[in-house]
C-alpha cells in the first residue's frame, strides 16, 4: 500500500501547488492549461485504446457500460458525493467546480493500465516502479487540475488510495482471473474513457464520462466472449 500512499501524496503535493498558482494566473492562461490538459488526456487515452487490435469487444463494452452508467446515475452520484464532501469542509461553490474537479480528476487518476497493472505488482511481487512513475505524472496533472478546478483535486487522493489499494490488496486474487489479456482490455477501454474525458476538457462534447464507467469492469467479460467467436 506504501506505493498507494506516495500517489495520494504527489497528488495533494501538486494539488497544493496548484492552489498557489490559480490565485495568480488569469482566467485566458487557465483556458491555455485546460487545453493543454485535454489534448495530453486525449494522447494518453489515444495510445492505451490503441492497445487493444479488437475494436469490437471495447464497443459493446462502451454501450453496455453506458447504458447501465446512465440507469444507475453514476455521474450524478459522483457529483452529489463529491458535493457532501465540500460541504464536510464547510463551504460550497456555486458553480459545481470542486465536485467536477473530484469526478475529473478521479477519472483521470484512476483509469488507466498503470493504476491496475501498477497496483497489483506493488501488492503481488513489491514492485513500485510503475505505480511512482504515474505518481509524478499524477502530481504534474494536479497542479494543472486544481489551478482550474480548486479543491476538488484533493478528494481524488481519497479515490486514488480505495481504488489502487483494492487492487494492491486483491491483486494476488485478480491477476489470475483477469490474465494479461483481460487486463489489457480493460486499459483499451480506460483509454477511450480518457478520449472522452478528453473531449470534455477541451469543451467539445460532454459525454457524462463517470456513466461509462462500468464498461471496464465489462471489458475483460466482451473480450473472452469475443474470444469465443469462431472468427
Amino acid at each position: 500500500m506504501i506505493a498507494t500512499f506516495i500517489n495520494a501524496f504527489t497528488v495533494i503535493l501538486g494539488g497544493l501547488i496548484g492552489l498557489l498558482l490559480k490565485k495568480k494566473i488569469s482566467s485566458s492562461f487557465k483556458d491555455i492549461v485546460m487545453t493543454a490538459a485535454g489534448v495530453t488526456t486525449l494522447v494518453l487515452g489515444l495510445g492505451m485504446a490503441l492497445e487493444d487490435p479488437s475494436a469490437i469487444d471495447n464497443l459493446f463494452s462502451l454501450i453496455l457500460g453506458g447504458f447501465i452508467g446512465f440507469a444507475l446515475k453514476i455521474e450524478d452520484r459522483v457529483l452529489s458525493l463529491g458535493d457532501r464532501i465540500e460541504k464536510l469542509g464547510g463551504k460550497s461553490s456555486s458553480n459545481g467546480d470542486f465536485a467536477k474537479g473530484f469526478l475529473n480528476s478521479s477519472l483521470l487518476f484512476c483509469t488507466g493500465a498503470m493504476s491496475i497493472v501498477g497496483s497489483i505488482q506493488a501488492g503481488t511481487v513489491s514492485n513500485y516502479e510503475l505505480i511512482l512513475i504515474k505518481s509524478v505524472m499524477d502530481g504534474f496533472m494536479a497542479i494543472v487540475f486544481a489551478s482550474t478546478y480548486g479543491l476538488g483535486v484533493f478528494a481524488s487522493a481519497i479515490t486514488i488510495i480505495v481504488y489502487q489499494g483494492f487492487f494492491t490488496l486483491a491483486g494476488s486474487y485478480i491477476e489470475p482471473i483477469l490474465g494479461e489479456i483481460g487486463i489489457s482490455a480493460m486499459a483499451s477501454t480506460g483509454g477511450l474513457l480518457l478520449i472522452l474525458l478528453a473531449l470534455s476538457l477541451l469543451n467539445l462534447k460532454d459525454s457524462k464520462t463517470g456513466n461509462f464507467l462500468p464498461a471496464l469492469i465489462l471489458a475483460p467479460i466482451m473480450q473472452y466472449l469475443y474470444s469465443l467467436l469462431p472468427l
